[in-house]
């Protein structure tokens, strides 16, 4: 199963428990498992068995087509993934005081190497031609604004935002705000 849809169904079954009030012991007896494993499962330290999940999602007061439909946008062939200041999910990874986990983006991507570059552009720089490259570029913008053509879609970018996309599709940027832009820029090769 892909990693990226283990950390969605997690992350969907906890937000639904709590949305419904269910706690989990509540939820555990429903479905007929421990109370560990459904915690378990919601912070994607473990995989649940097919019957398991249904069980889960039954217990939960879904159907499985309700349960998914609104992942399919998550795996669908488009090349840009935008990710807007505040659309992080917030999820807890371990239980020390002070540590506050935000979910950016999760994507599946085979990759050989990574590169982890940190690109400052001055006012006004900018691209003229579009280029190419041979990874995925994950961006998150942590100064400035800038604007990104992705072939023949433009993406105005802002402090927080966070793009994704494959590299392999022509692309330019440039720097549209009053000040020097910074960017954290991820190439996965």
């Amino acid at each position: 199963m892909n990693e990226e849809l283990l950390l969605l169904i997690g992350d969907k079954i906890k937000s639904k428990r709590t949305q419904k009030n269910v706690t989990l012991e509540q939820l555990a007896g429903k479905a007929g498992v421990s109370k560990g494993l459904i915690s378990q499962i919601e912070n994607n330290r473990t995989v649940p068995s097919l019957p398991v999940l249904f069980n889960i999602i039954h217990s939960l007061g879904d159907d499985l087509r309700t349960f998914f439909e609104d992942m399919q946008d998550a795996f669908s062939n488009n090349h840009i993934v935008i990710v807007r200041k505040g659309q992080e999910r917030t999820f807890s990874k371990e239980p020390v005081q002070g540590f506050s986990y935000k979910r950016i983006l999760t994507r599946s991507v085979t990759s050989q190497a990574t590169d982890v570059v940190l690109l400052e552009l001055k006012k006004k720089a900018g691209r003229k031609r579009m280029i190419r490259t041979d990874a995925f570029e994950c961006k998150y913008l942590l100064k400035g604004s800038v604007e990104y053509q992705i072939d023949k879609e433009t993406i105005l970018l802002h402090e927080g935002d966070t793009l994704f996309f494959d590299g392999r599709v022509p692309h330019r940027l440039k720097n549209i705000g009053d000040t020097e832009a910074l960017i954290l820029v991820f190439y996965l090769f």
